[in-house]
């Protein structure tokens, strides 16, 4: 401080040069002049320090927020670590429970089928043996009984693999209007049994789906429409709309109440028969839920519009195909019996459950054929070589014992026999690779429960 008061009178003193009259007035001017430039000096130095000490400690404040910051920065980051860690473990654990689901759900079920196709079997052969009025009556509720667990069955494996997202849609083209036609056909003996009537509108739409799937979504609305519907009918129809194509299921029935409208897609959620309804038998409350699911996994828009006692529109929207050839892949072939009957045909059984393999037998003979059983590759061919017995068709269950399969055995009789004998390989595994192996092999597929009329006519294909 005094360096610097020293040189401010200094500098004074060195403007000071001109000459005085009165040296004591001049002295006091020159005092005051002193005076007001320290002041002034002082104050510039007081307000360089302020400024730096304000710097200092708002250095020391921004030092200290940013090690605080660090801080919550490096425990933020750890937490997050921690859920993340957290949160895999979770996902593997719900993945590996979505896979113990669905294996325990496949094995289950397929030990659940196989007793059932057994059963279906052998009430089909007891309903062909000459029921009196009473028999027939009490064998038709048995097989009312068979359906409803077929169903529901079906219906539990579905929403499982859909759940468990094991399900891959194959997406391709699809003439809308040939689904639609196909579908109306195989429903019009349901809603011609309930007198209504059902009718498709023309169109030659081709949309982007998986044929398959897309079928069964739209096979559960139509057979909730028919259900559901008491008079009037049932209208299934495709417009488009831009680059979509709509398809519209629309029935007369009795509507669907406002409270219901987010419980319709619930599991065993059943509608409101009618009072009119009494014979009708009532929904397993799966098949909405089924549609929910399906929609999505295919990407899909589901929607639904409804007025009670006026009827519901229920519509899923389908991406249409780039260009509209008409060019598209079938989309429900189907084994169509030919001409031929099966009498004398040569069929080997390959089965290893023994109730199975009677029921199916007693259905075989029924049809007037020829058959040999065998329960694995040994004994196939050995009936081969010992009875020189050249089958026209093969018939093996998909899983058999000692970890052989159907297939397995196809192919063992195939070679022996030197050329590509027509097969079918039964199943109640429904998993995905199953199907494709059962493909891979060149057999037909059919699932258990065996419906025999179905078994009838592609045995027919086979052999005409």
């Amino acid at each position: 401080m005094s360096d610097v008061i020293l040189g401010t009178l200094g500098a004074i003193s060195d403007m000071d040069t001109v000459p005085e009259a009165d040296p004591a007035k001049e002295e006091i001017r020159r005092l005051k002049r002193v005076n007001l430039a320290l002041m002034r000096r002082i104050e510039q130095v007081t307000d360089s320090q302020a400024n730096a000490y304000s710097l200092f400690e708002t250095a020391i404040q921004r030092e200290t927020q940013v090690r605080r910051r660090t801080t919550e920065l490096s425990d933020a980051l750890k937490t997050l670590e921690d859920t993340n860690r957290r949160n895999l473990a979770a996902r593997e654990a719900a993945d590996n429970a979505n896979r113990s689901k669905s294996k325990f759900l496949a094995a289950a079920s397929h030990d659940i089928l196989q007793p059932l196709n057994a059963a279906r079997l052998s009430l089909f052969a007891v309903q062909g043996s000459g029921l009196n009025a009473e028999g027939a009556r009490f064998a038709s509720a048995v097989d009312r009984a068979l359906d409803t667990m077929e169903d529901l069955i079906n219906s539990v494996l579905e929403i499982a693999r859909l759940d468990a997202g094991v399900l891959e849609p194959d997406i391709g083209e699809i003439q809308l209007g040939d689904l639609c036609a196909g579908l109306v056909s195989e429903f019009q003996p349901l809603a011609s049994e309930k007198g209504l009537r059902l009718k498709v509108a023309a169109s030659d739409l081709v949309g982007l789906s998986d044929a398959g799937l897309l079928r069964r979504l739209l096979a559960n609305l139509l057979s909730n429409a028919i259900r559901y519907s008491e008079r009037g009918g049932v209208l299934v129809g495709v417009r488009r709309r831009g680059d979509m194509a709509r398809i519209d299921v629309c029935d007369t029935g009795q509507g669907i109440e406002a409270d219901q409208f987010e419980k319709i897609f619930e599991e065993f959620h059943r509608g409101r028969l009618s009072q009119q309804s009494s014979n009708a038998r009532p929904g397993l409350g799966l098949g909405l839920s089924i549609v929910k699911r399906t929609a999505a996994a295919l990407g899909h828009s589901l929607t639904f519009r409804s007025r009670p006692g006026r009827g519901t529109v229920f519509s899923v929207t389908v991406p249409l195909a780039p260009v509209q050839t008409g060019a598209h892949r079938p989309v429900f072939p189907r084994a169509s019996a030919s001409g031929i009957g099966l009498a004398f045909s040569k069929i080997l059984l390959v089965e290893n459950p023994e109730t199975a393999t009677e029921a199916t037998v007693a259905l075989l003979e029924r049809w007037s054929c020829t058959v040999r059983t065998a329960s694995g590759i040994g004994e196939a061919q050995a009936i081969l070589a010992q009875e020189t017995f050249y089958p026209d068709v093969v018939i093996a269950d998909y899983w058999l014992d000692k970890g052989q399969t159907g297939t397995d055995v196809v192919g063992a009789v195939r070679s022996s026999l030197g050329r590509n004998v027509p097969a079918c390989v039964l199943t109640a595994d429904y998993a995905p690779e199953t199907e494709a192996q059962i493909e891979r092999e060149g057999c037909e597929i059919v699932r258990k429960p065996v419906r025999p009329a179905e078994l009838r006519a592609l045995l027919a294909h086979m052999t005409g």
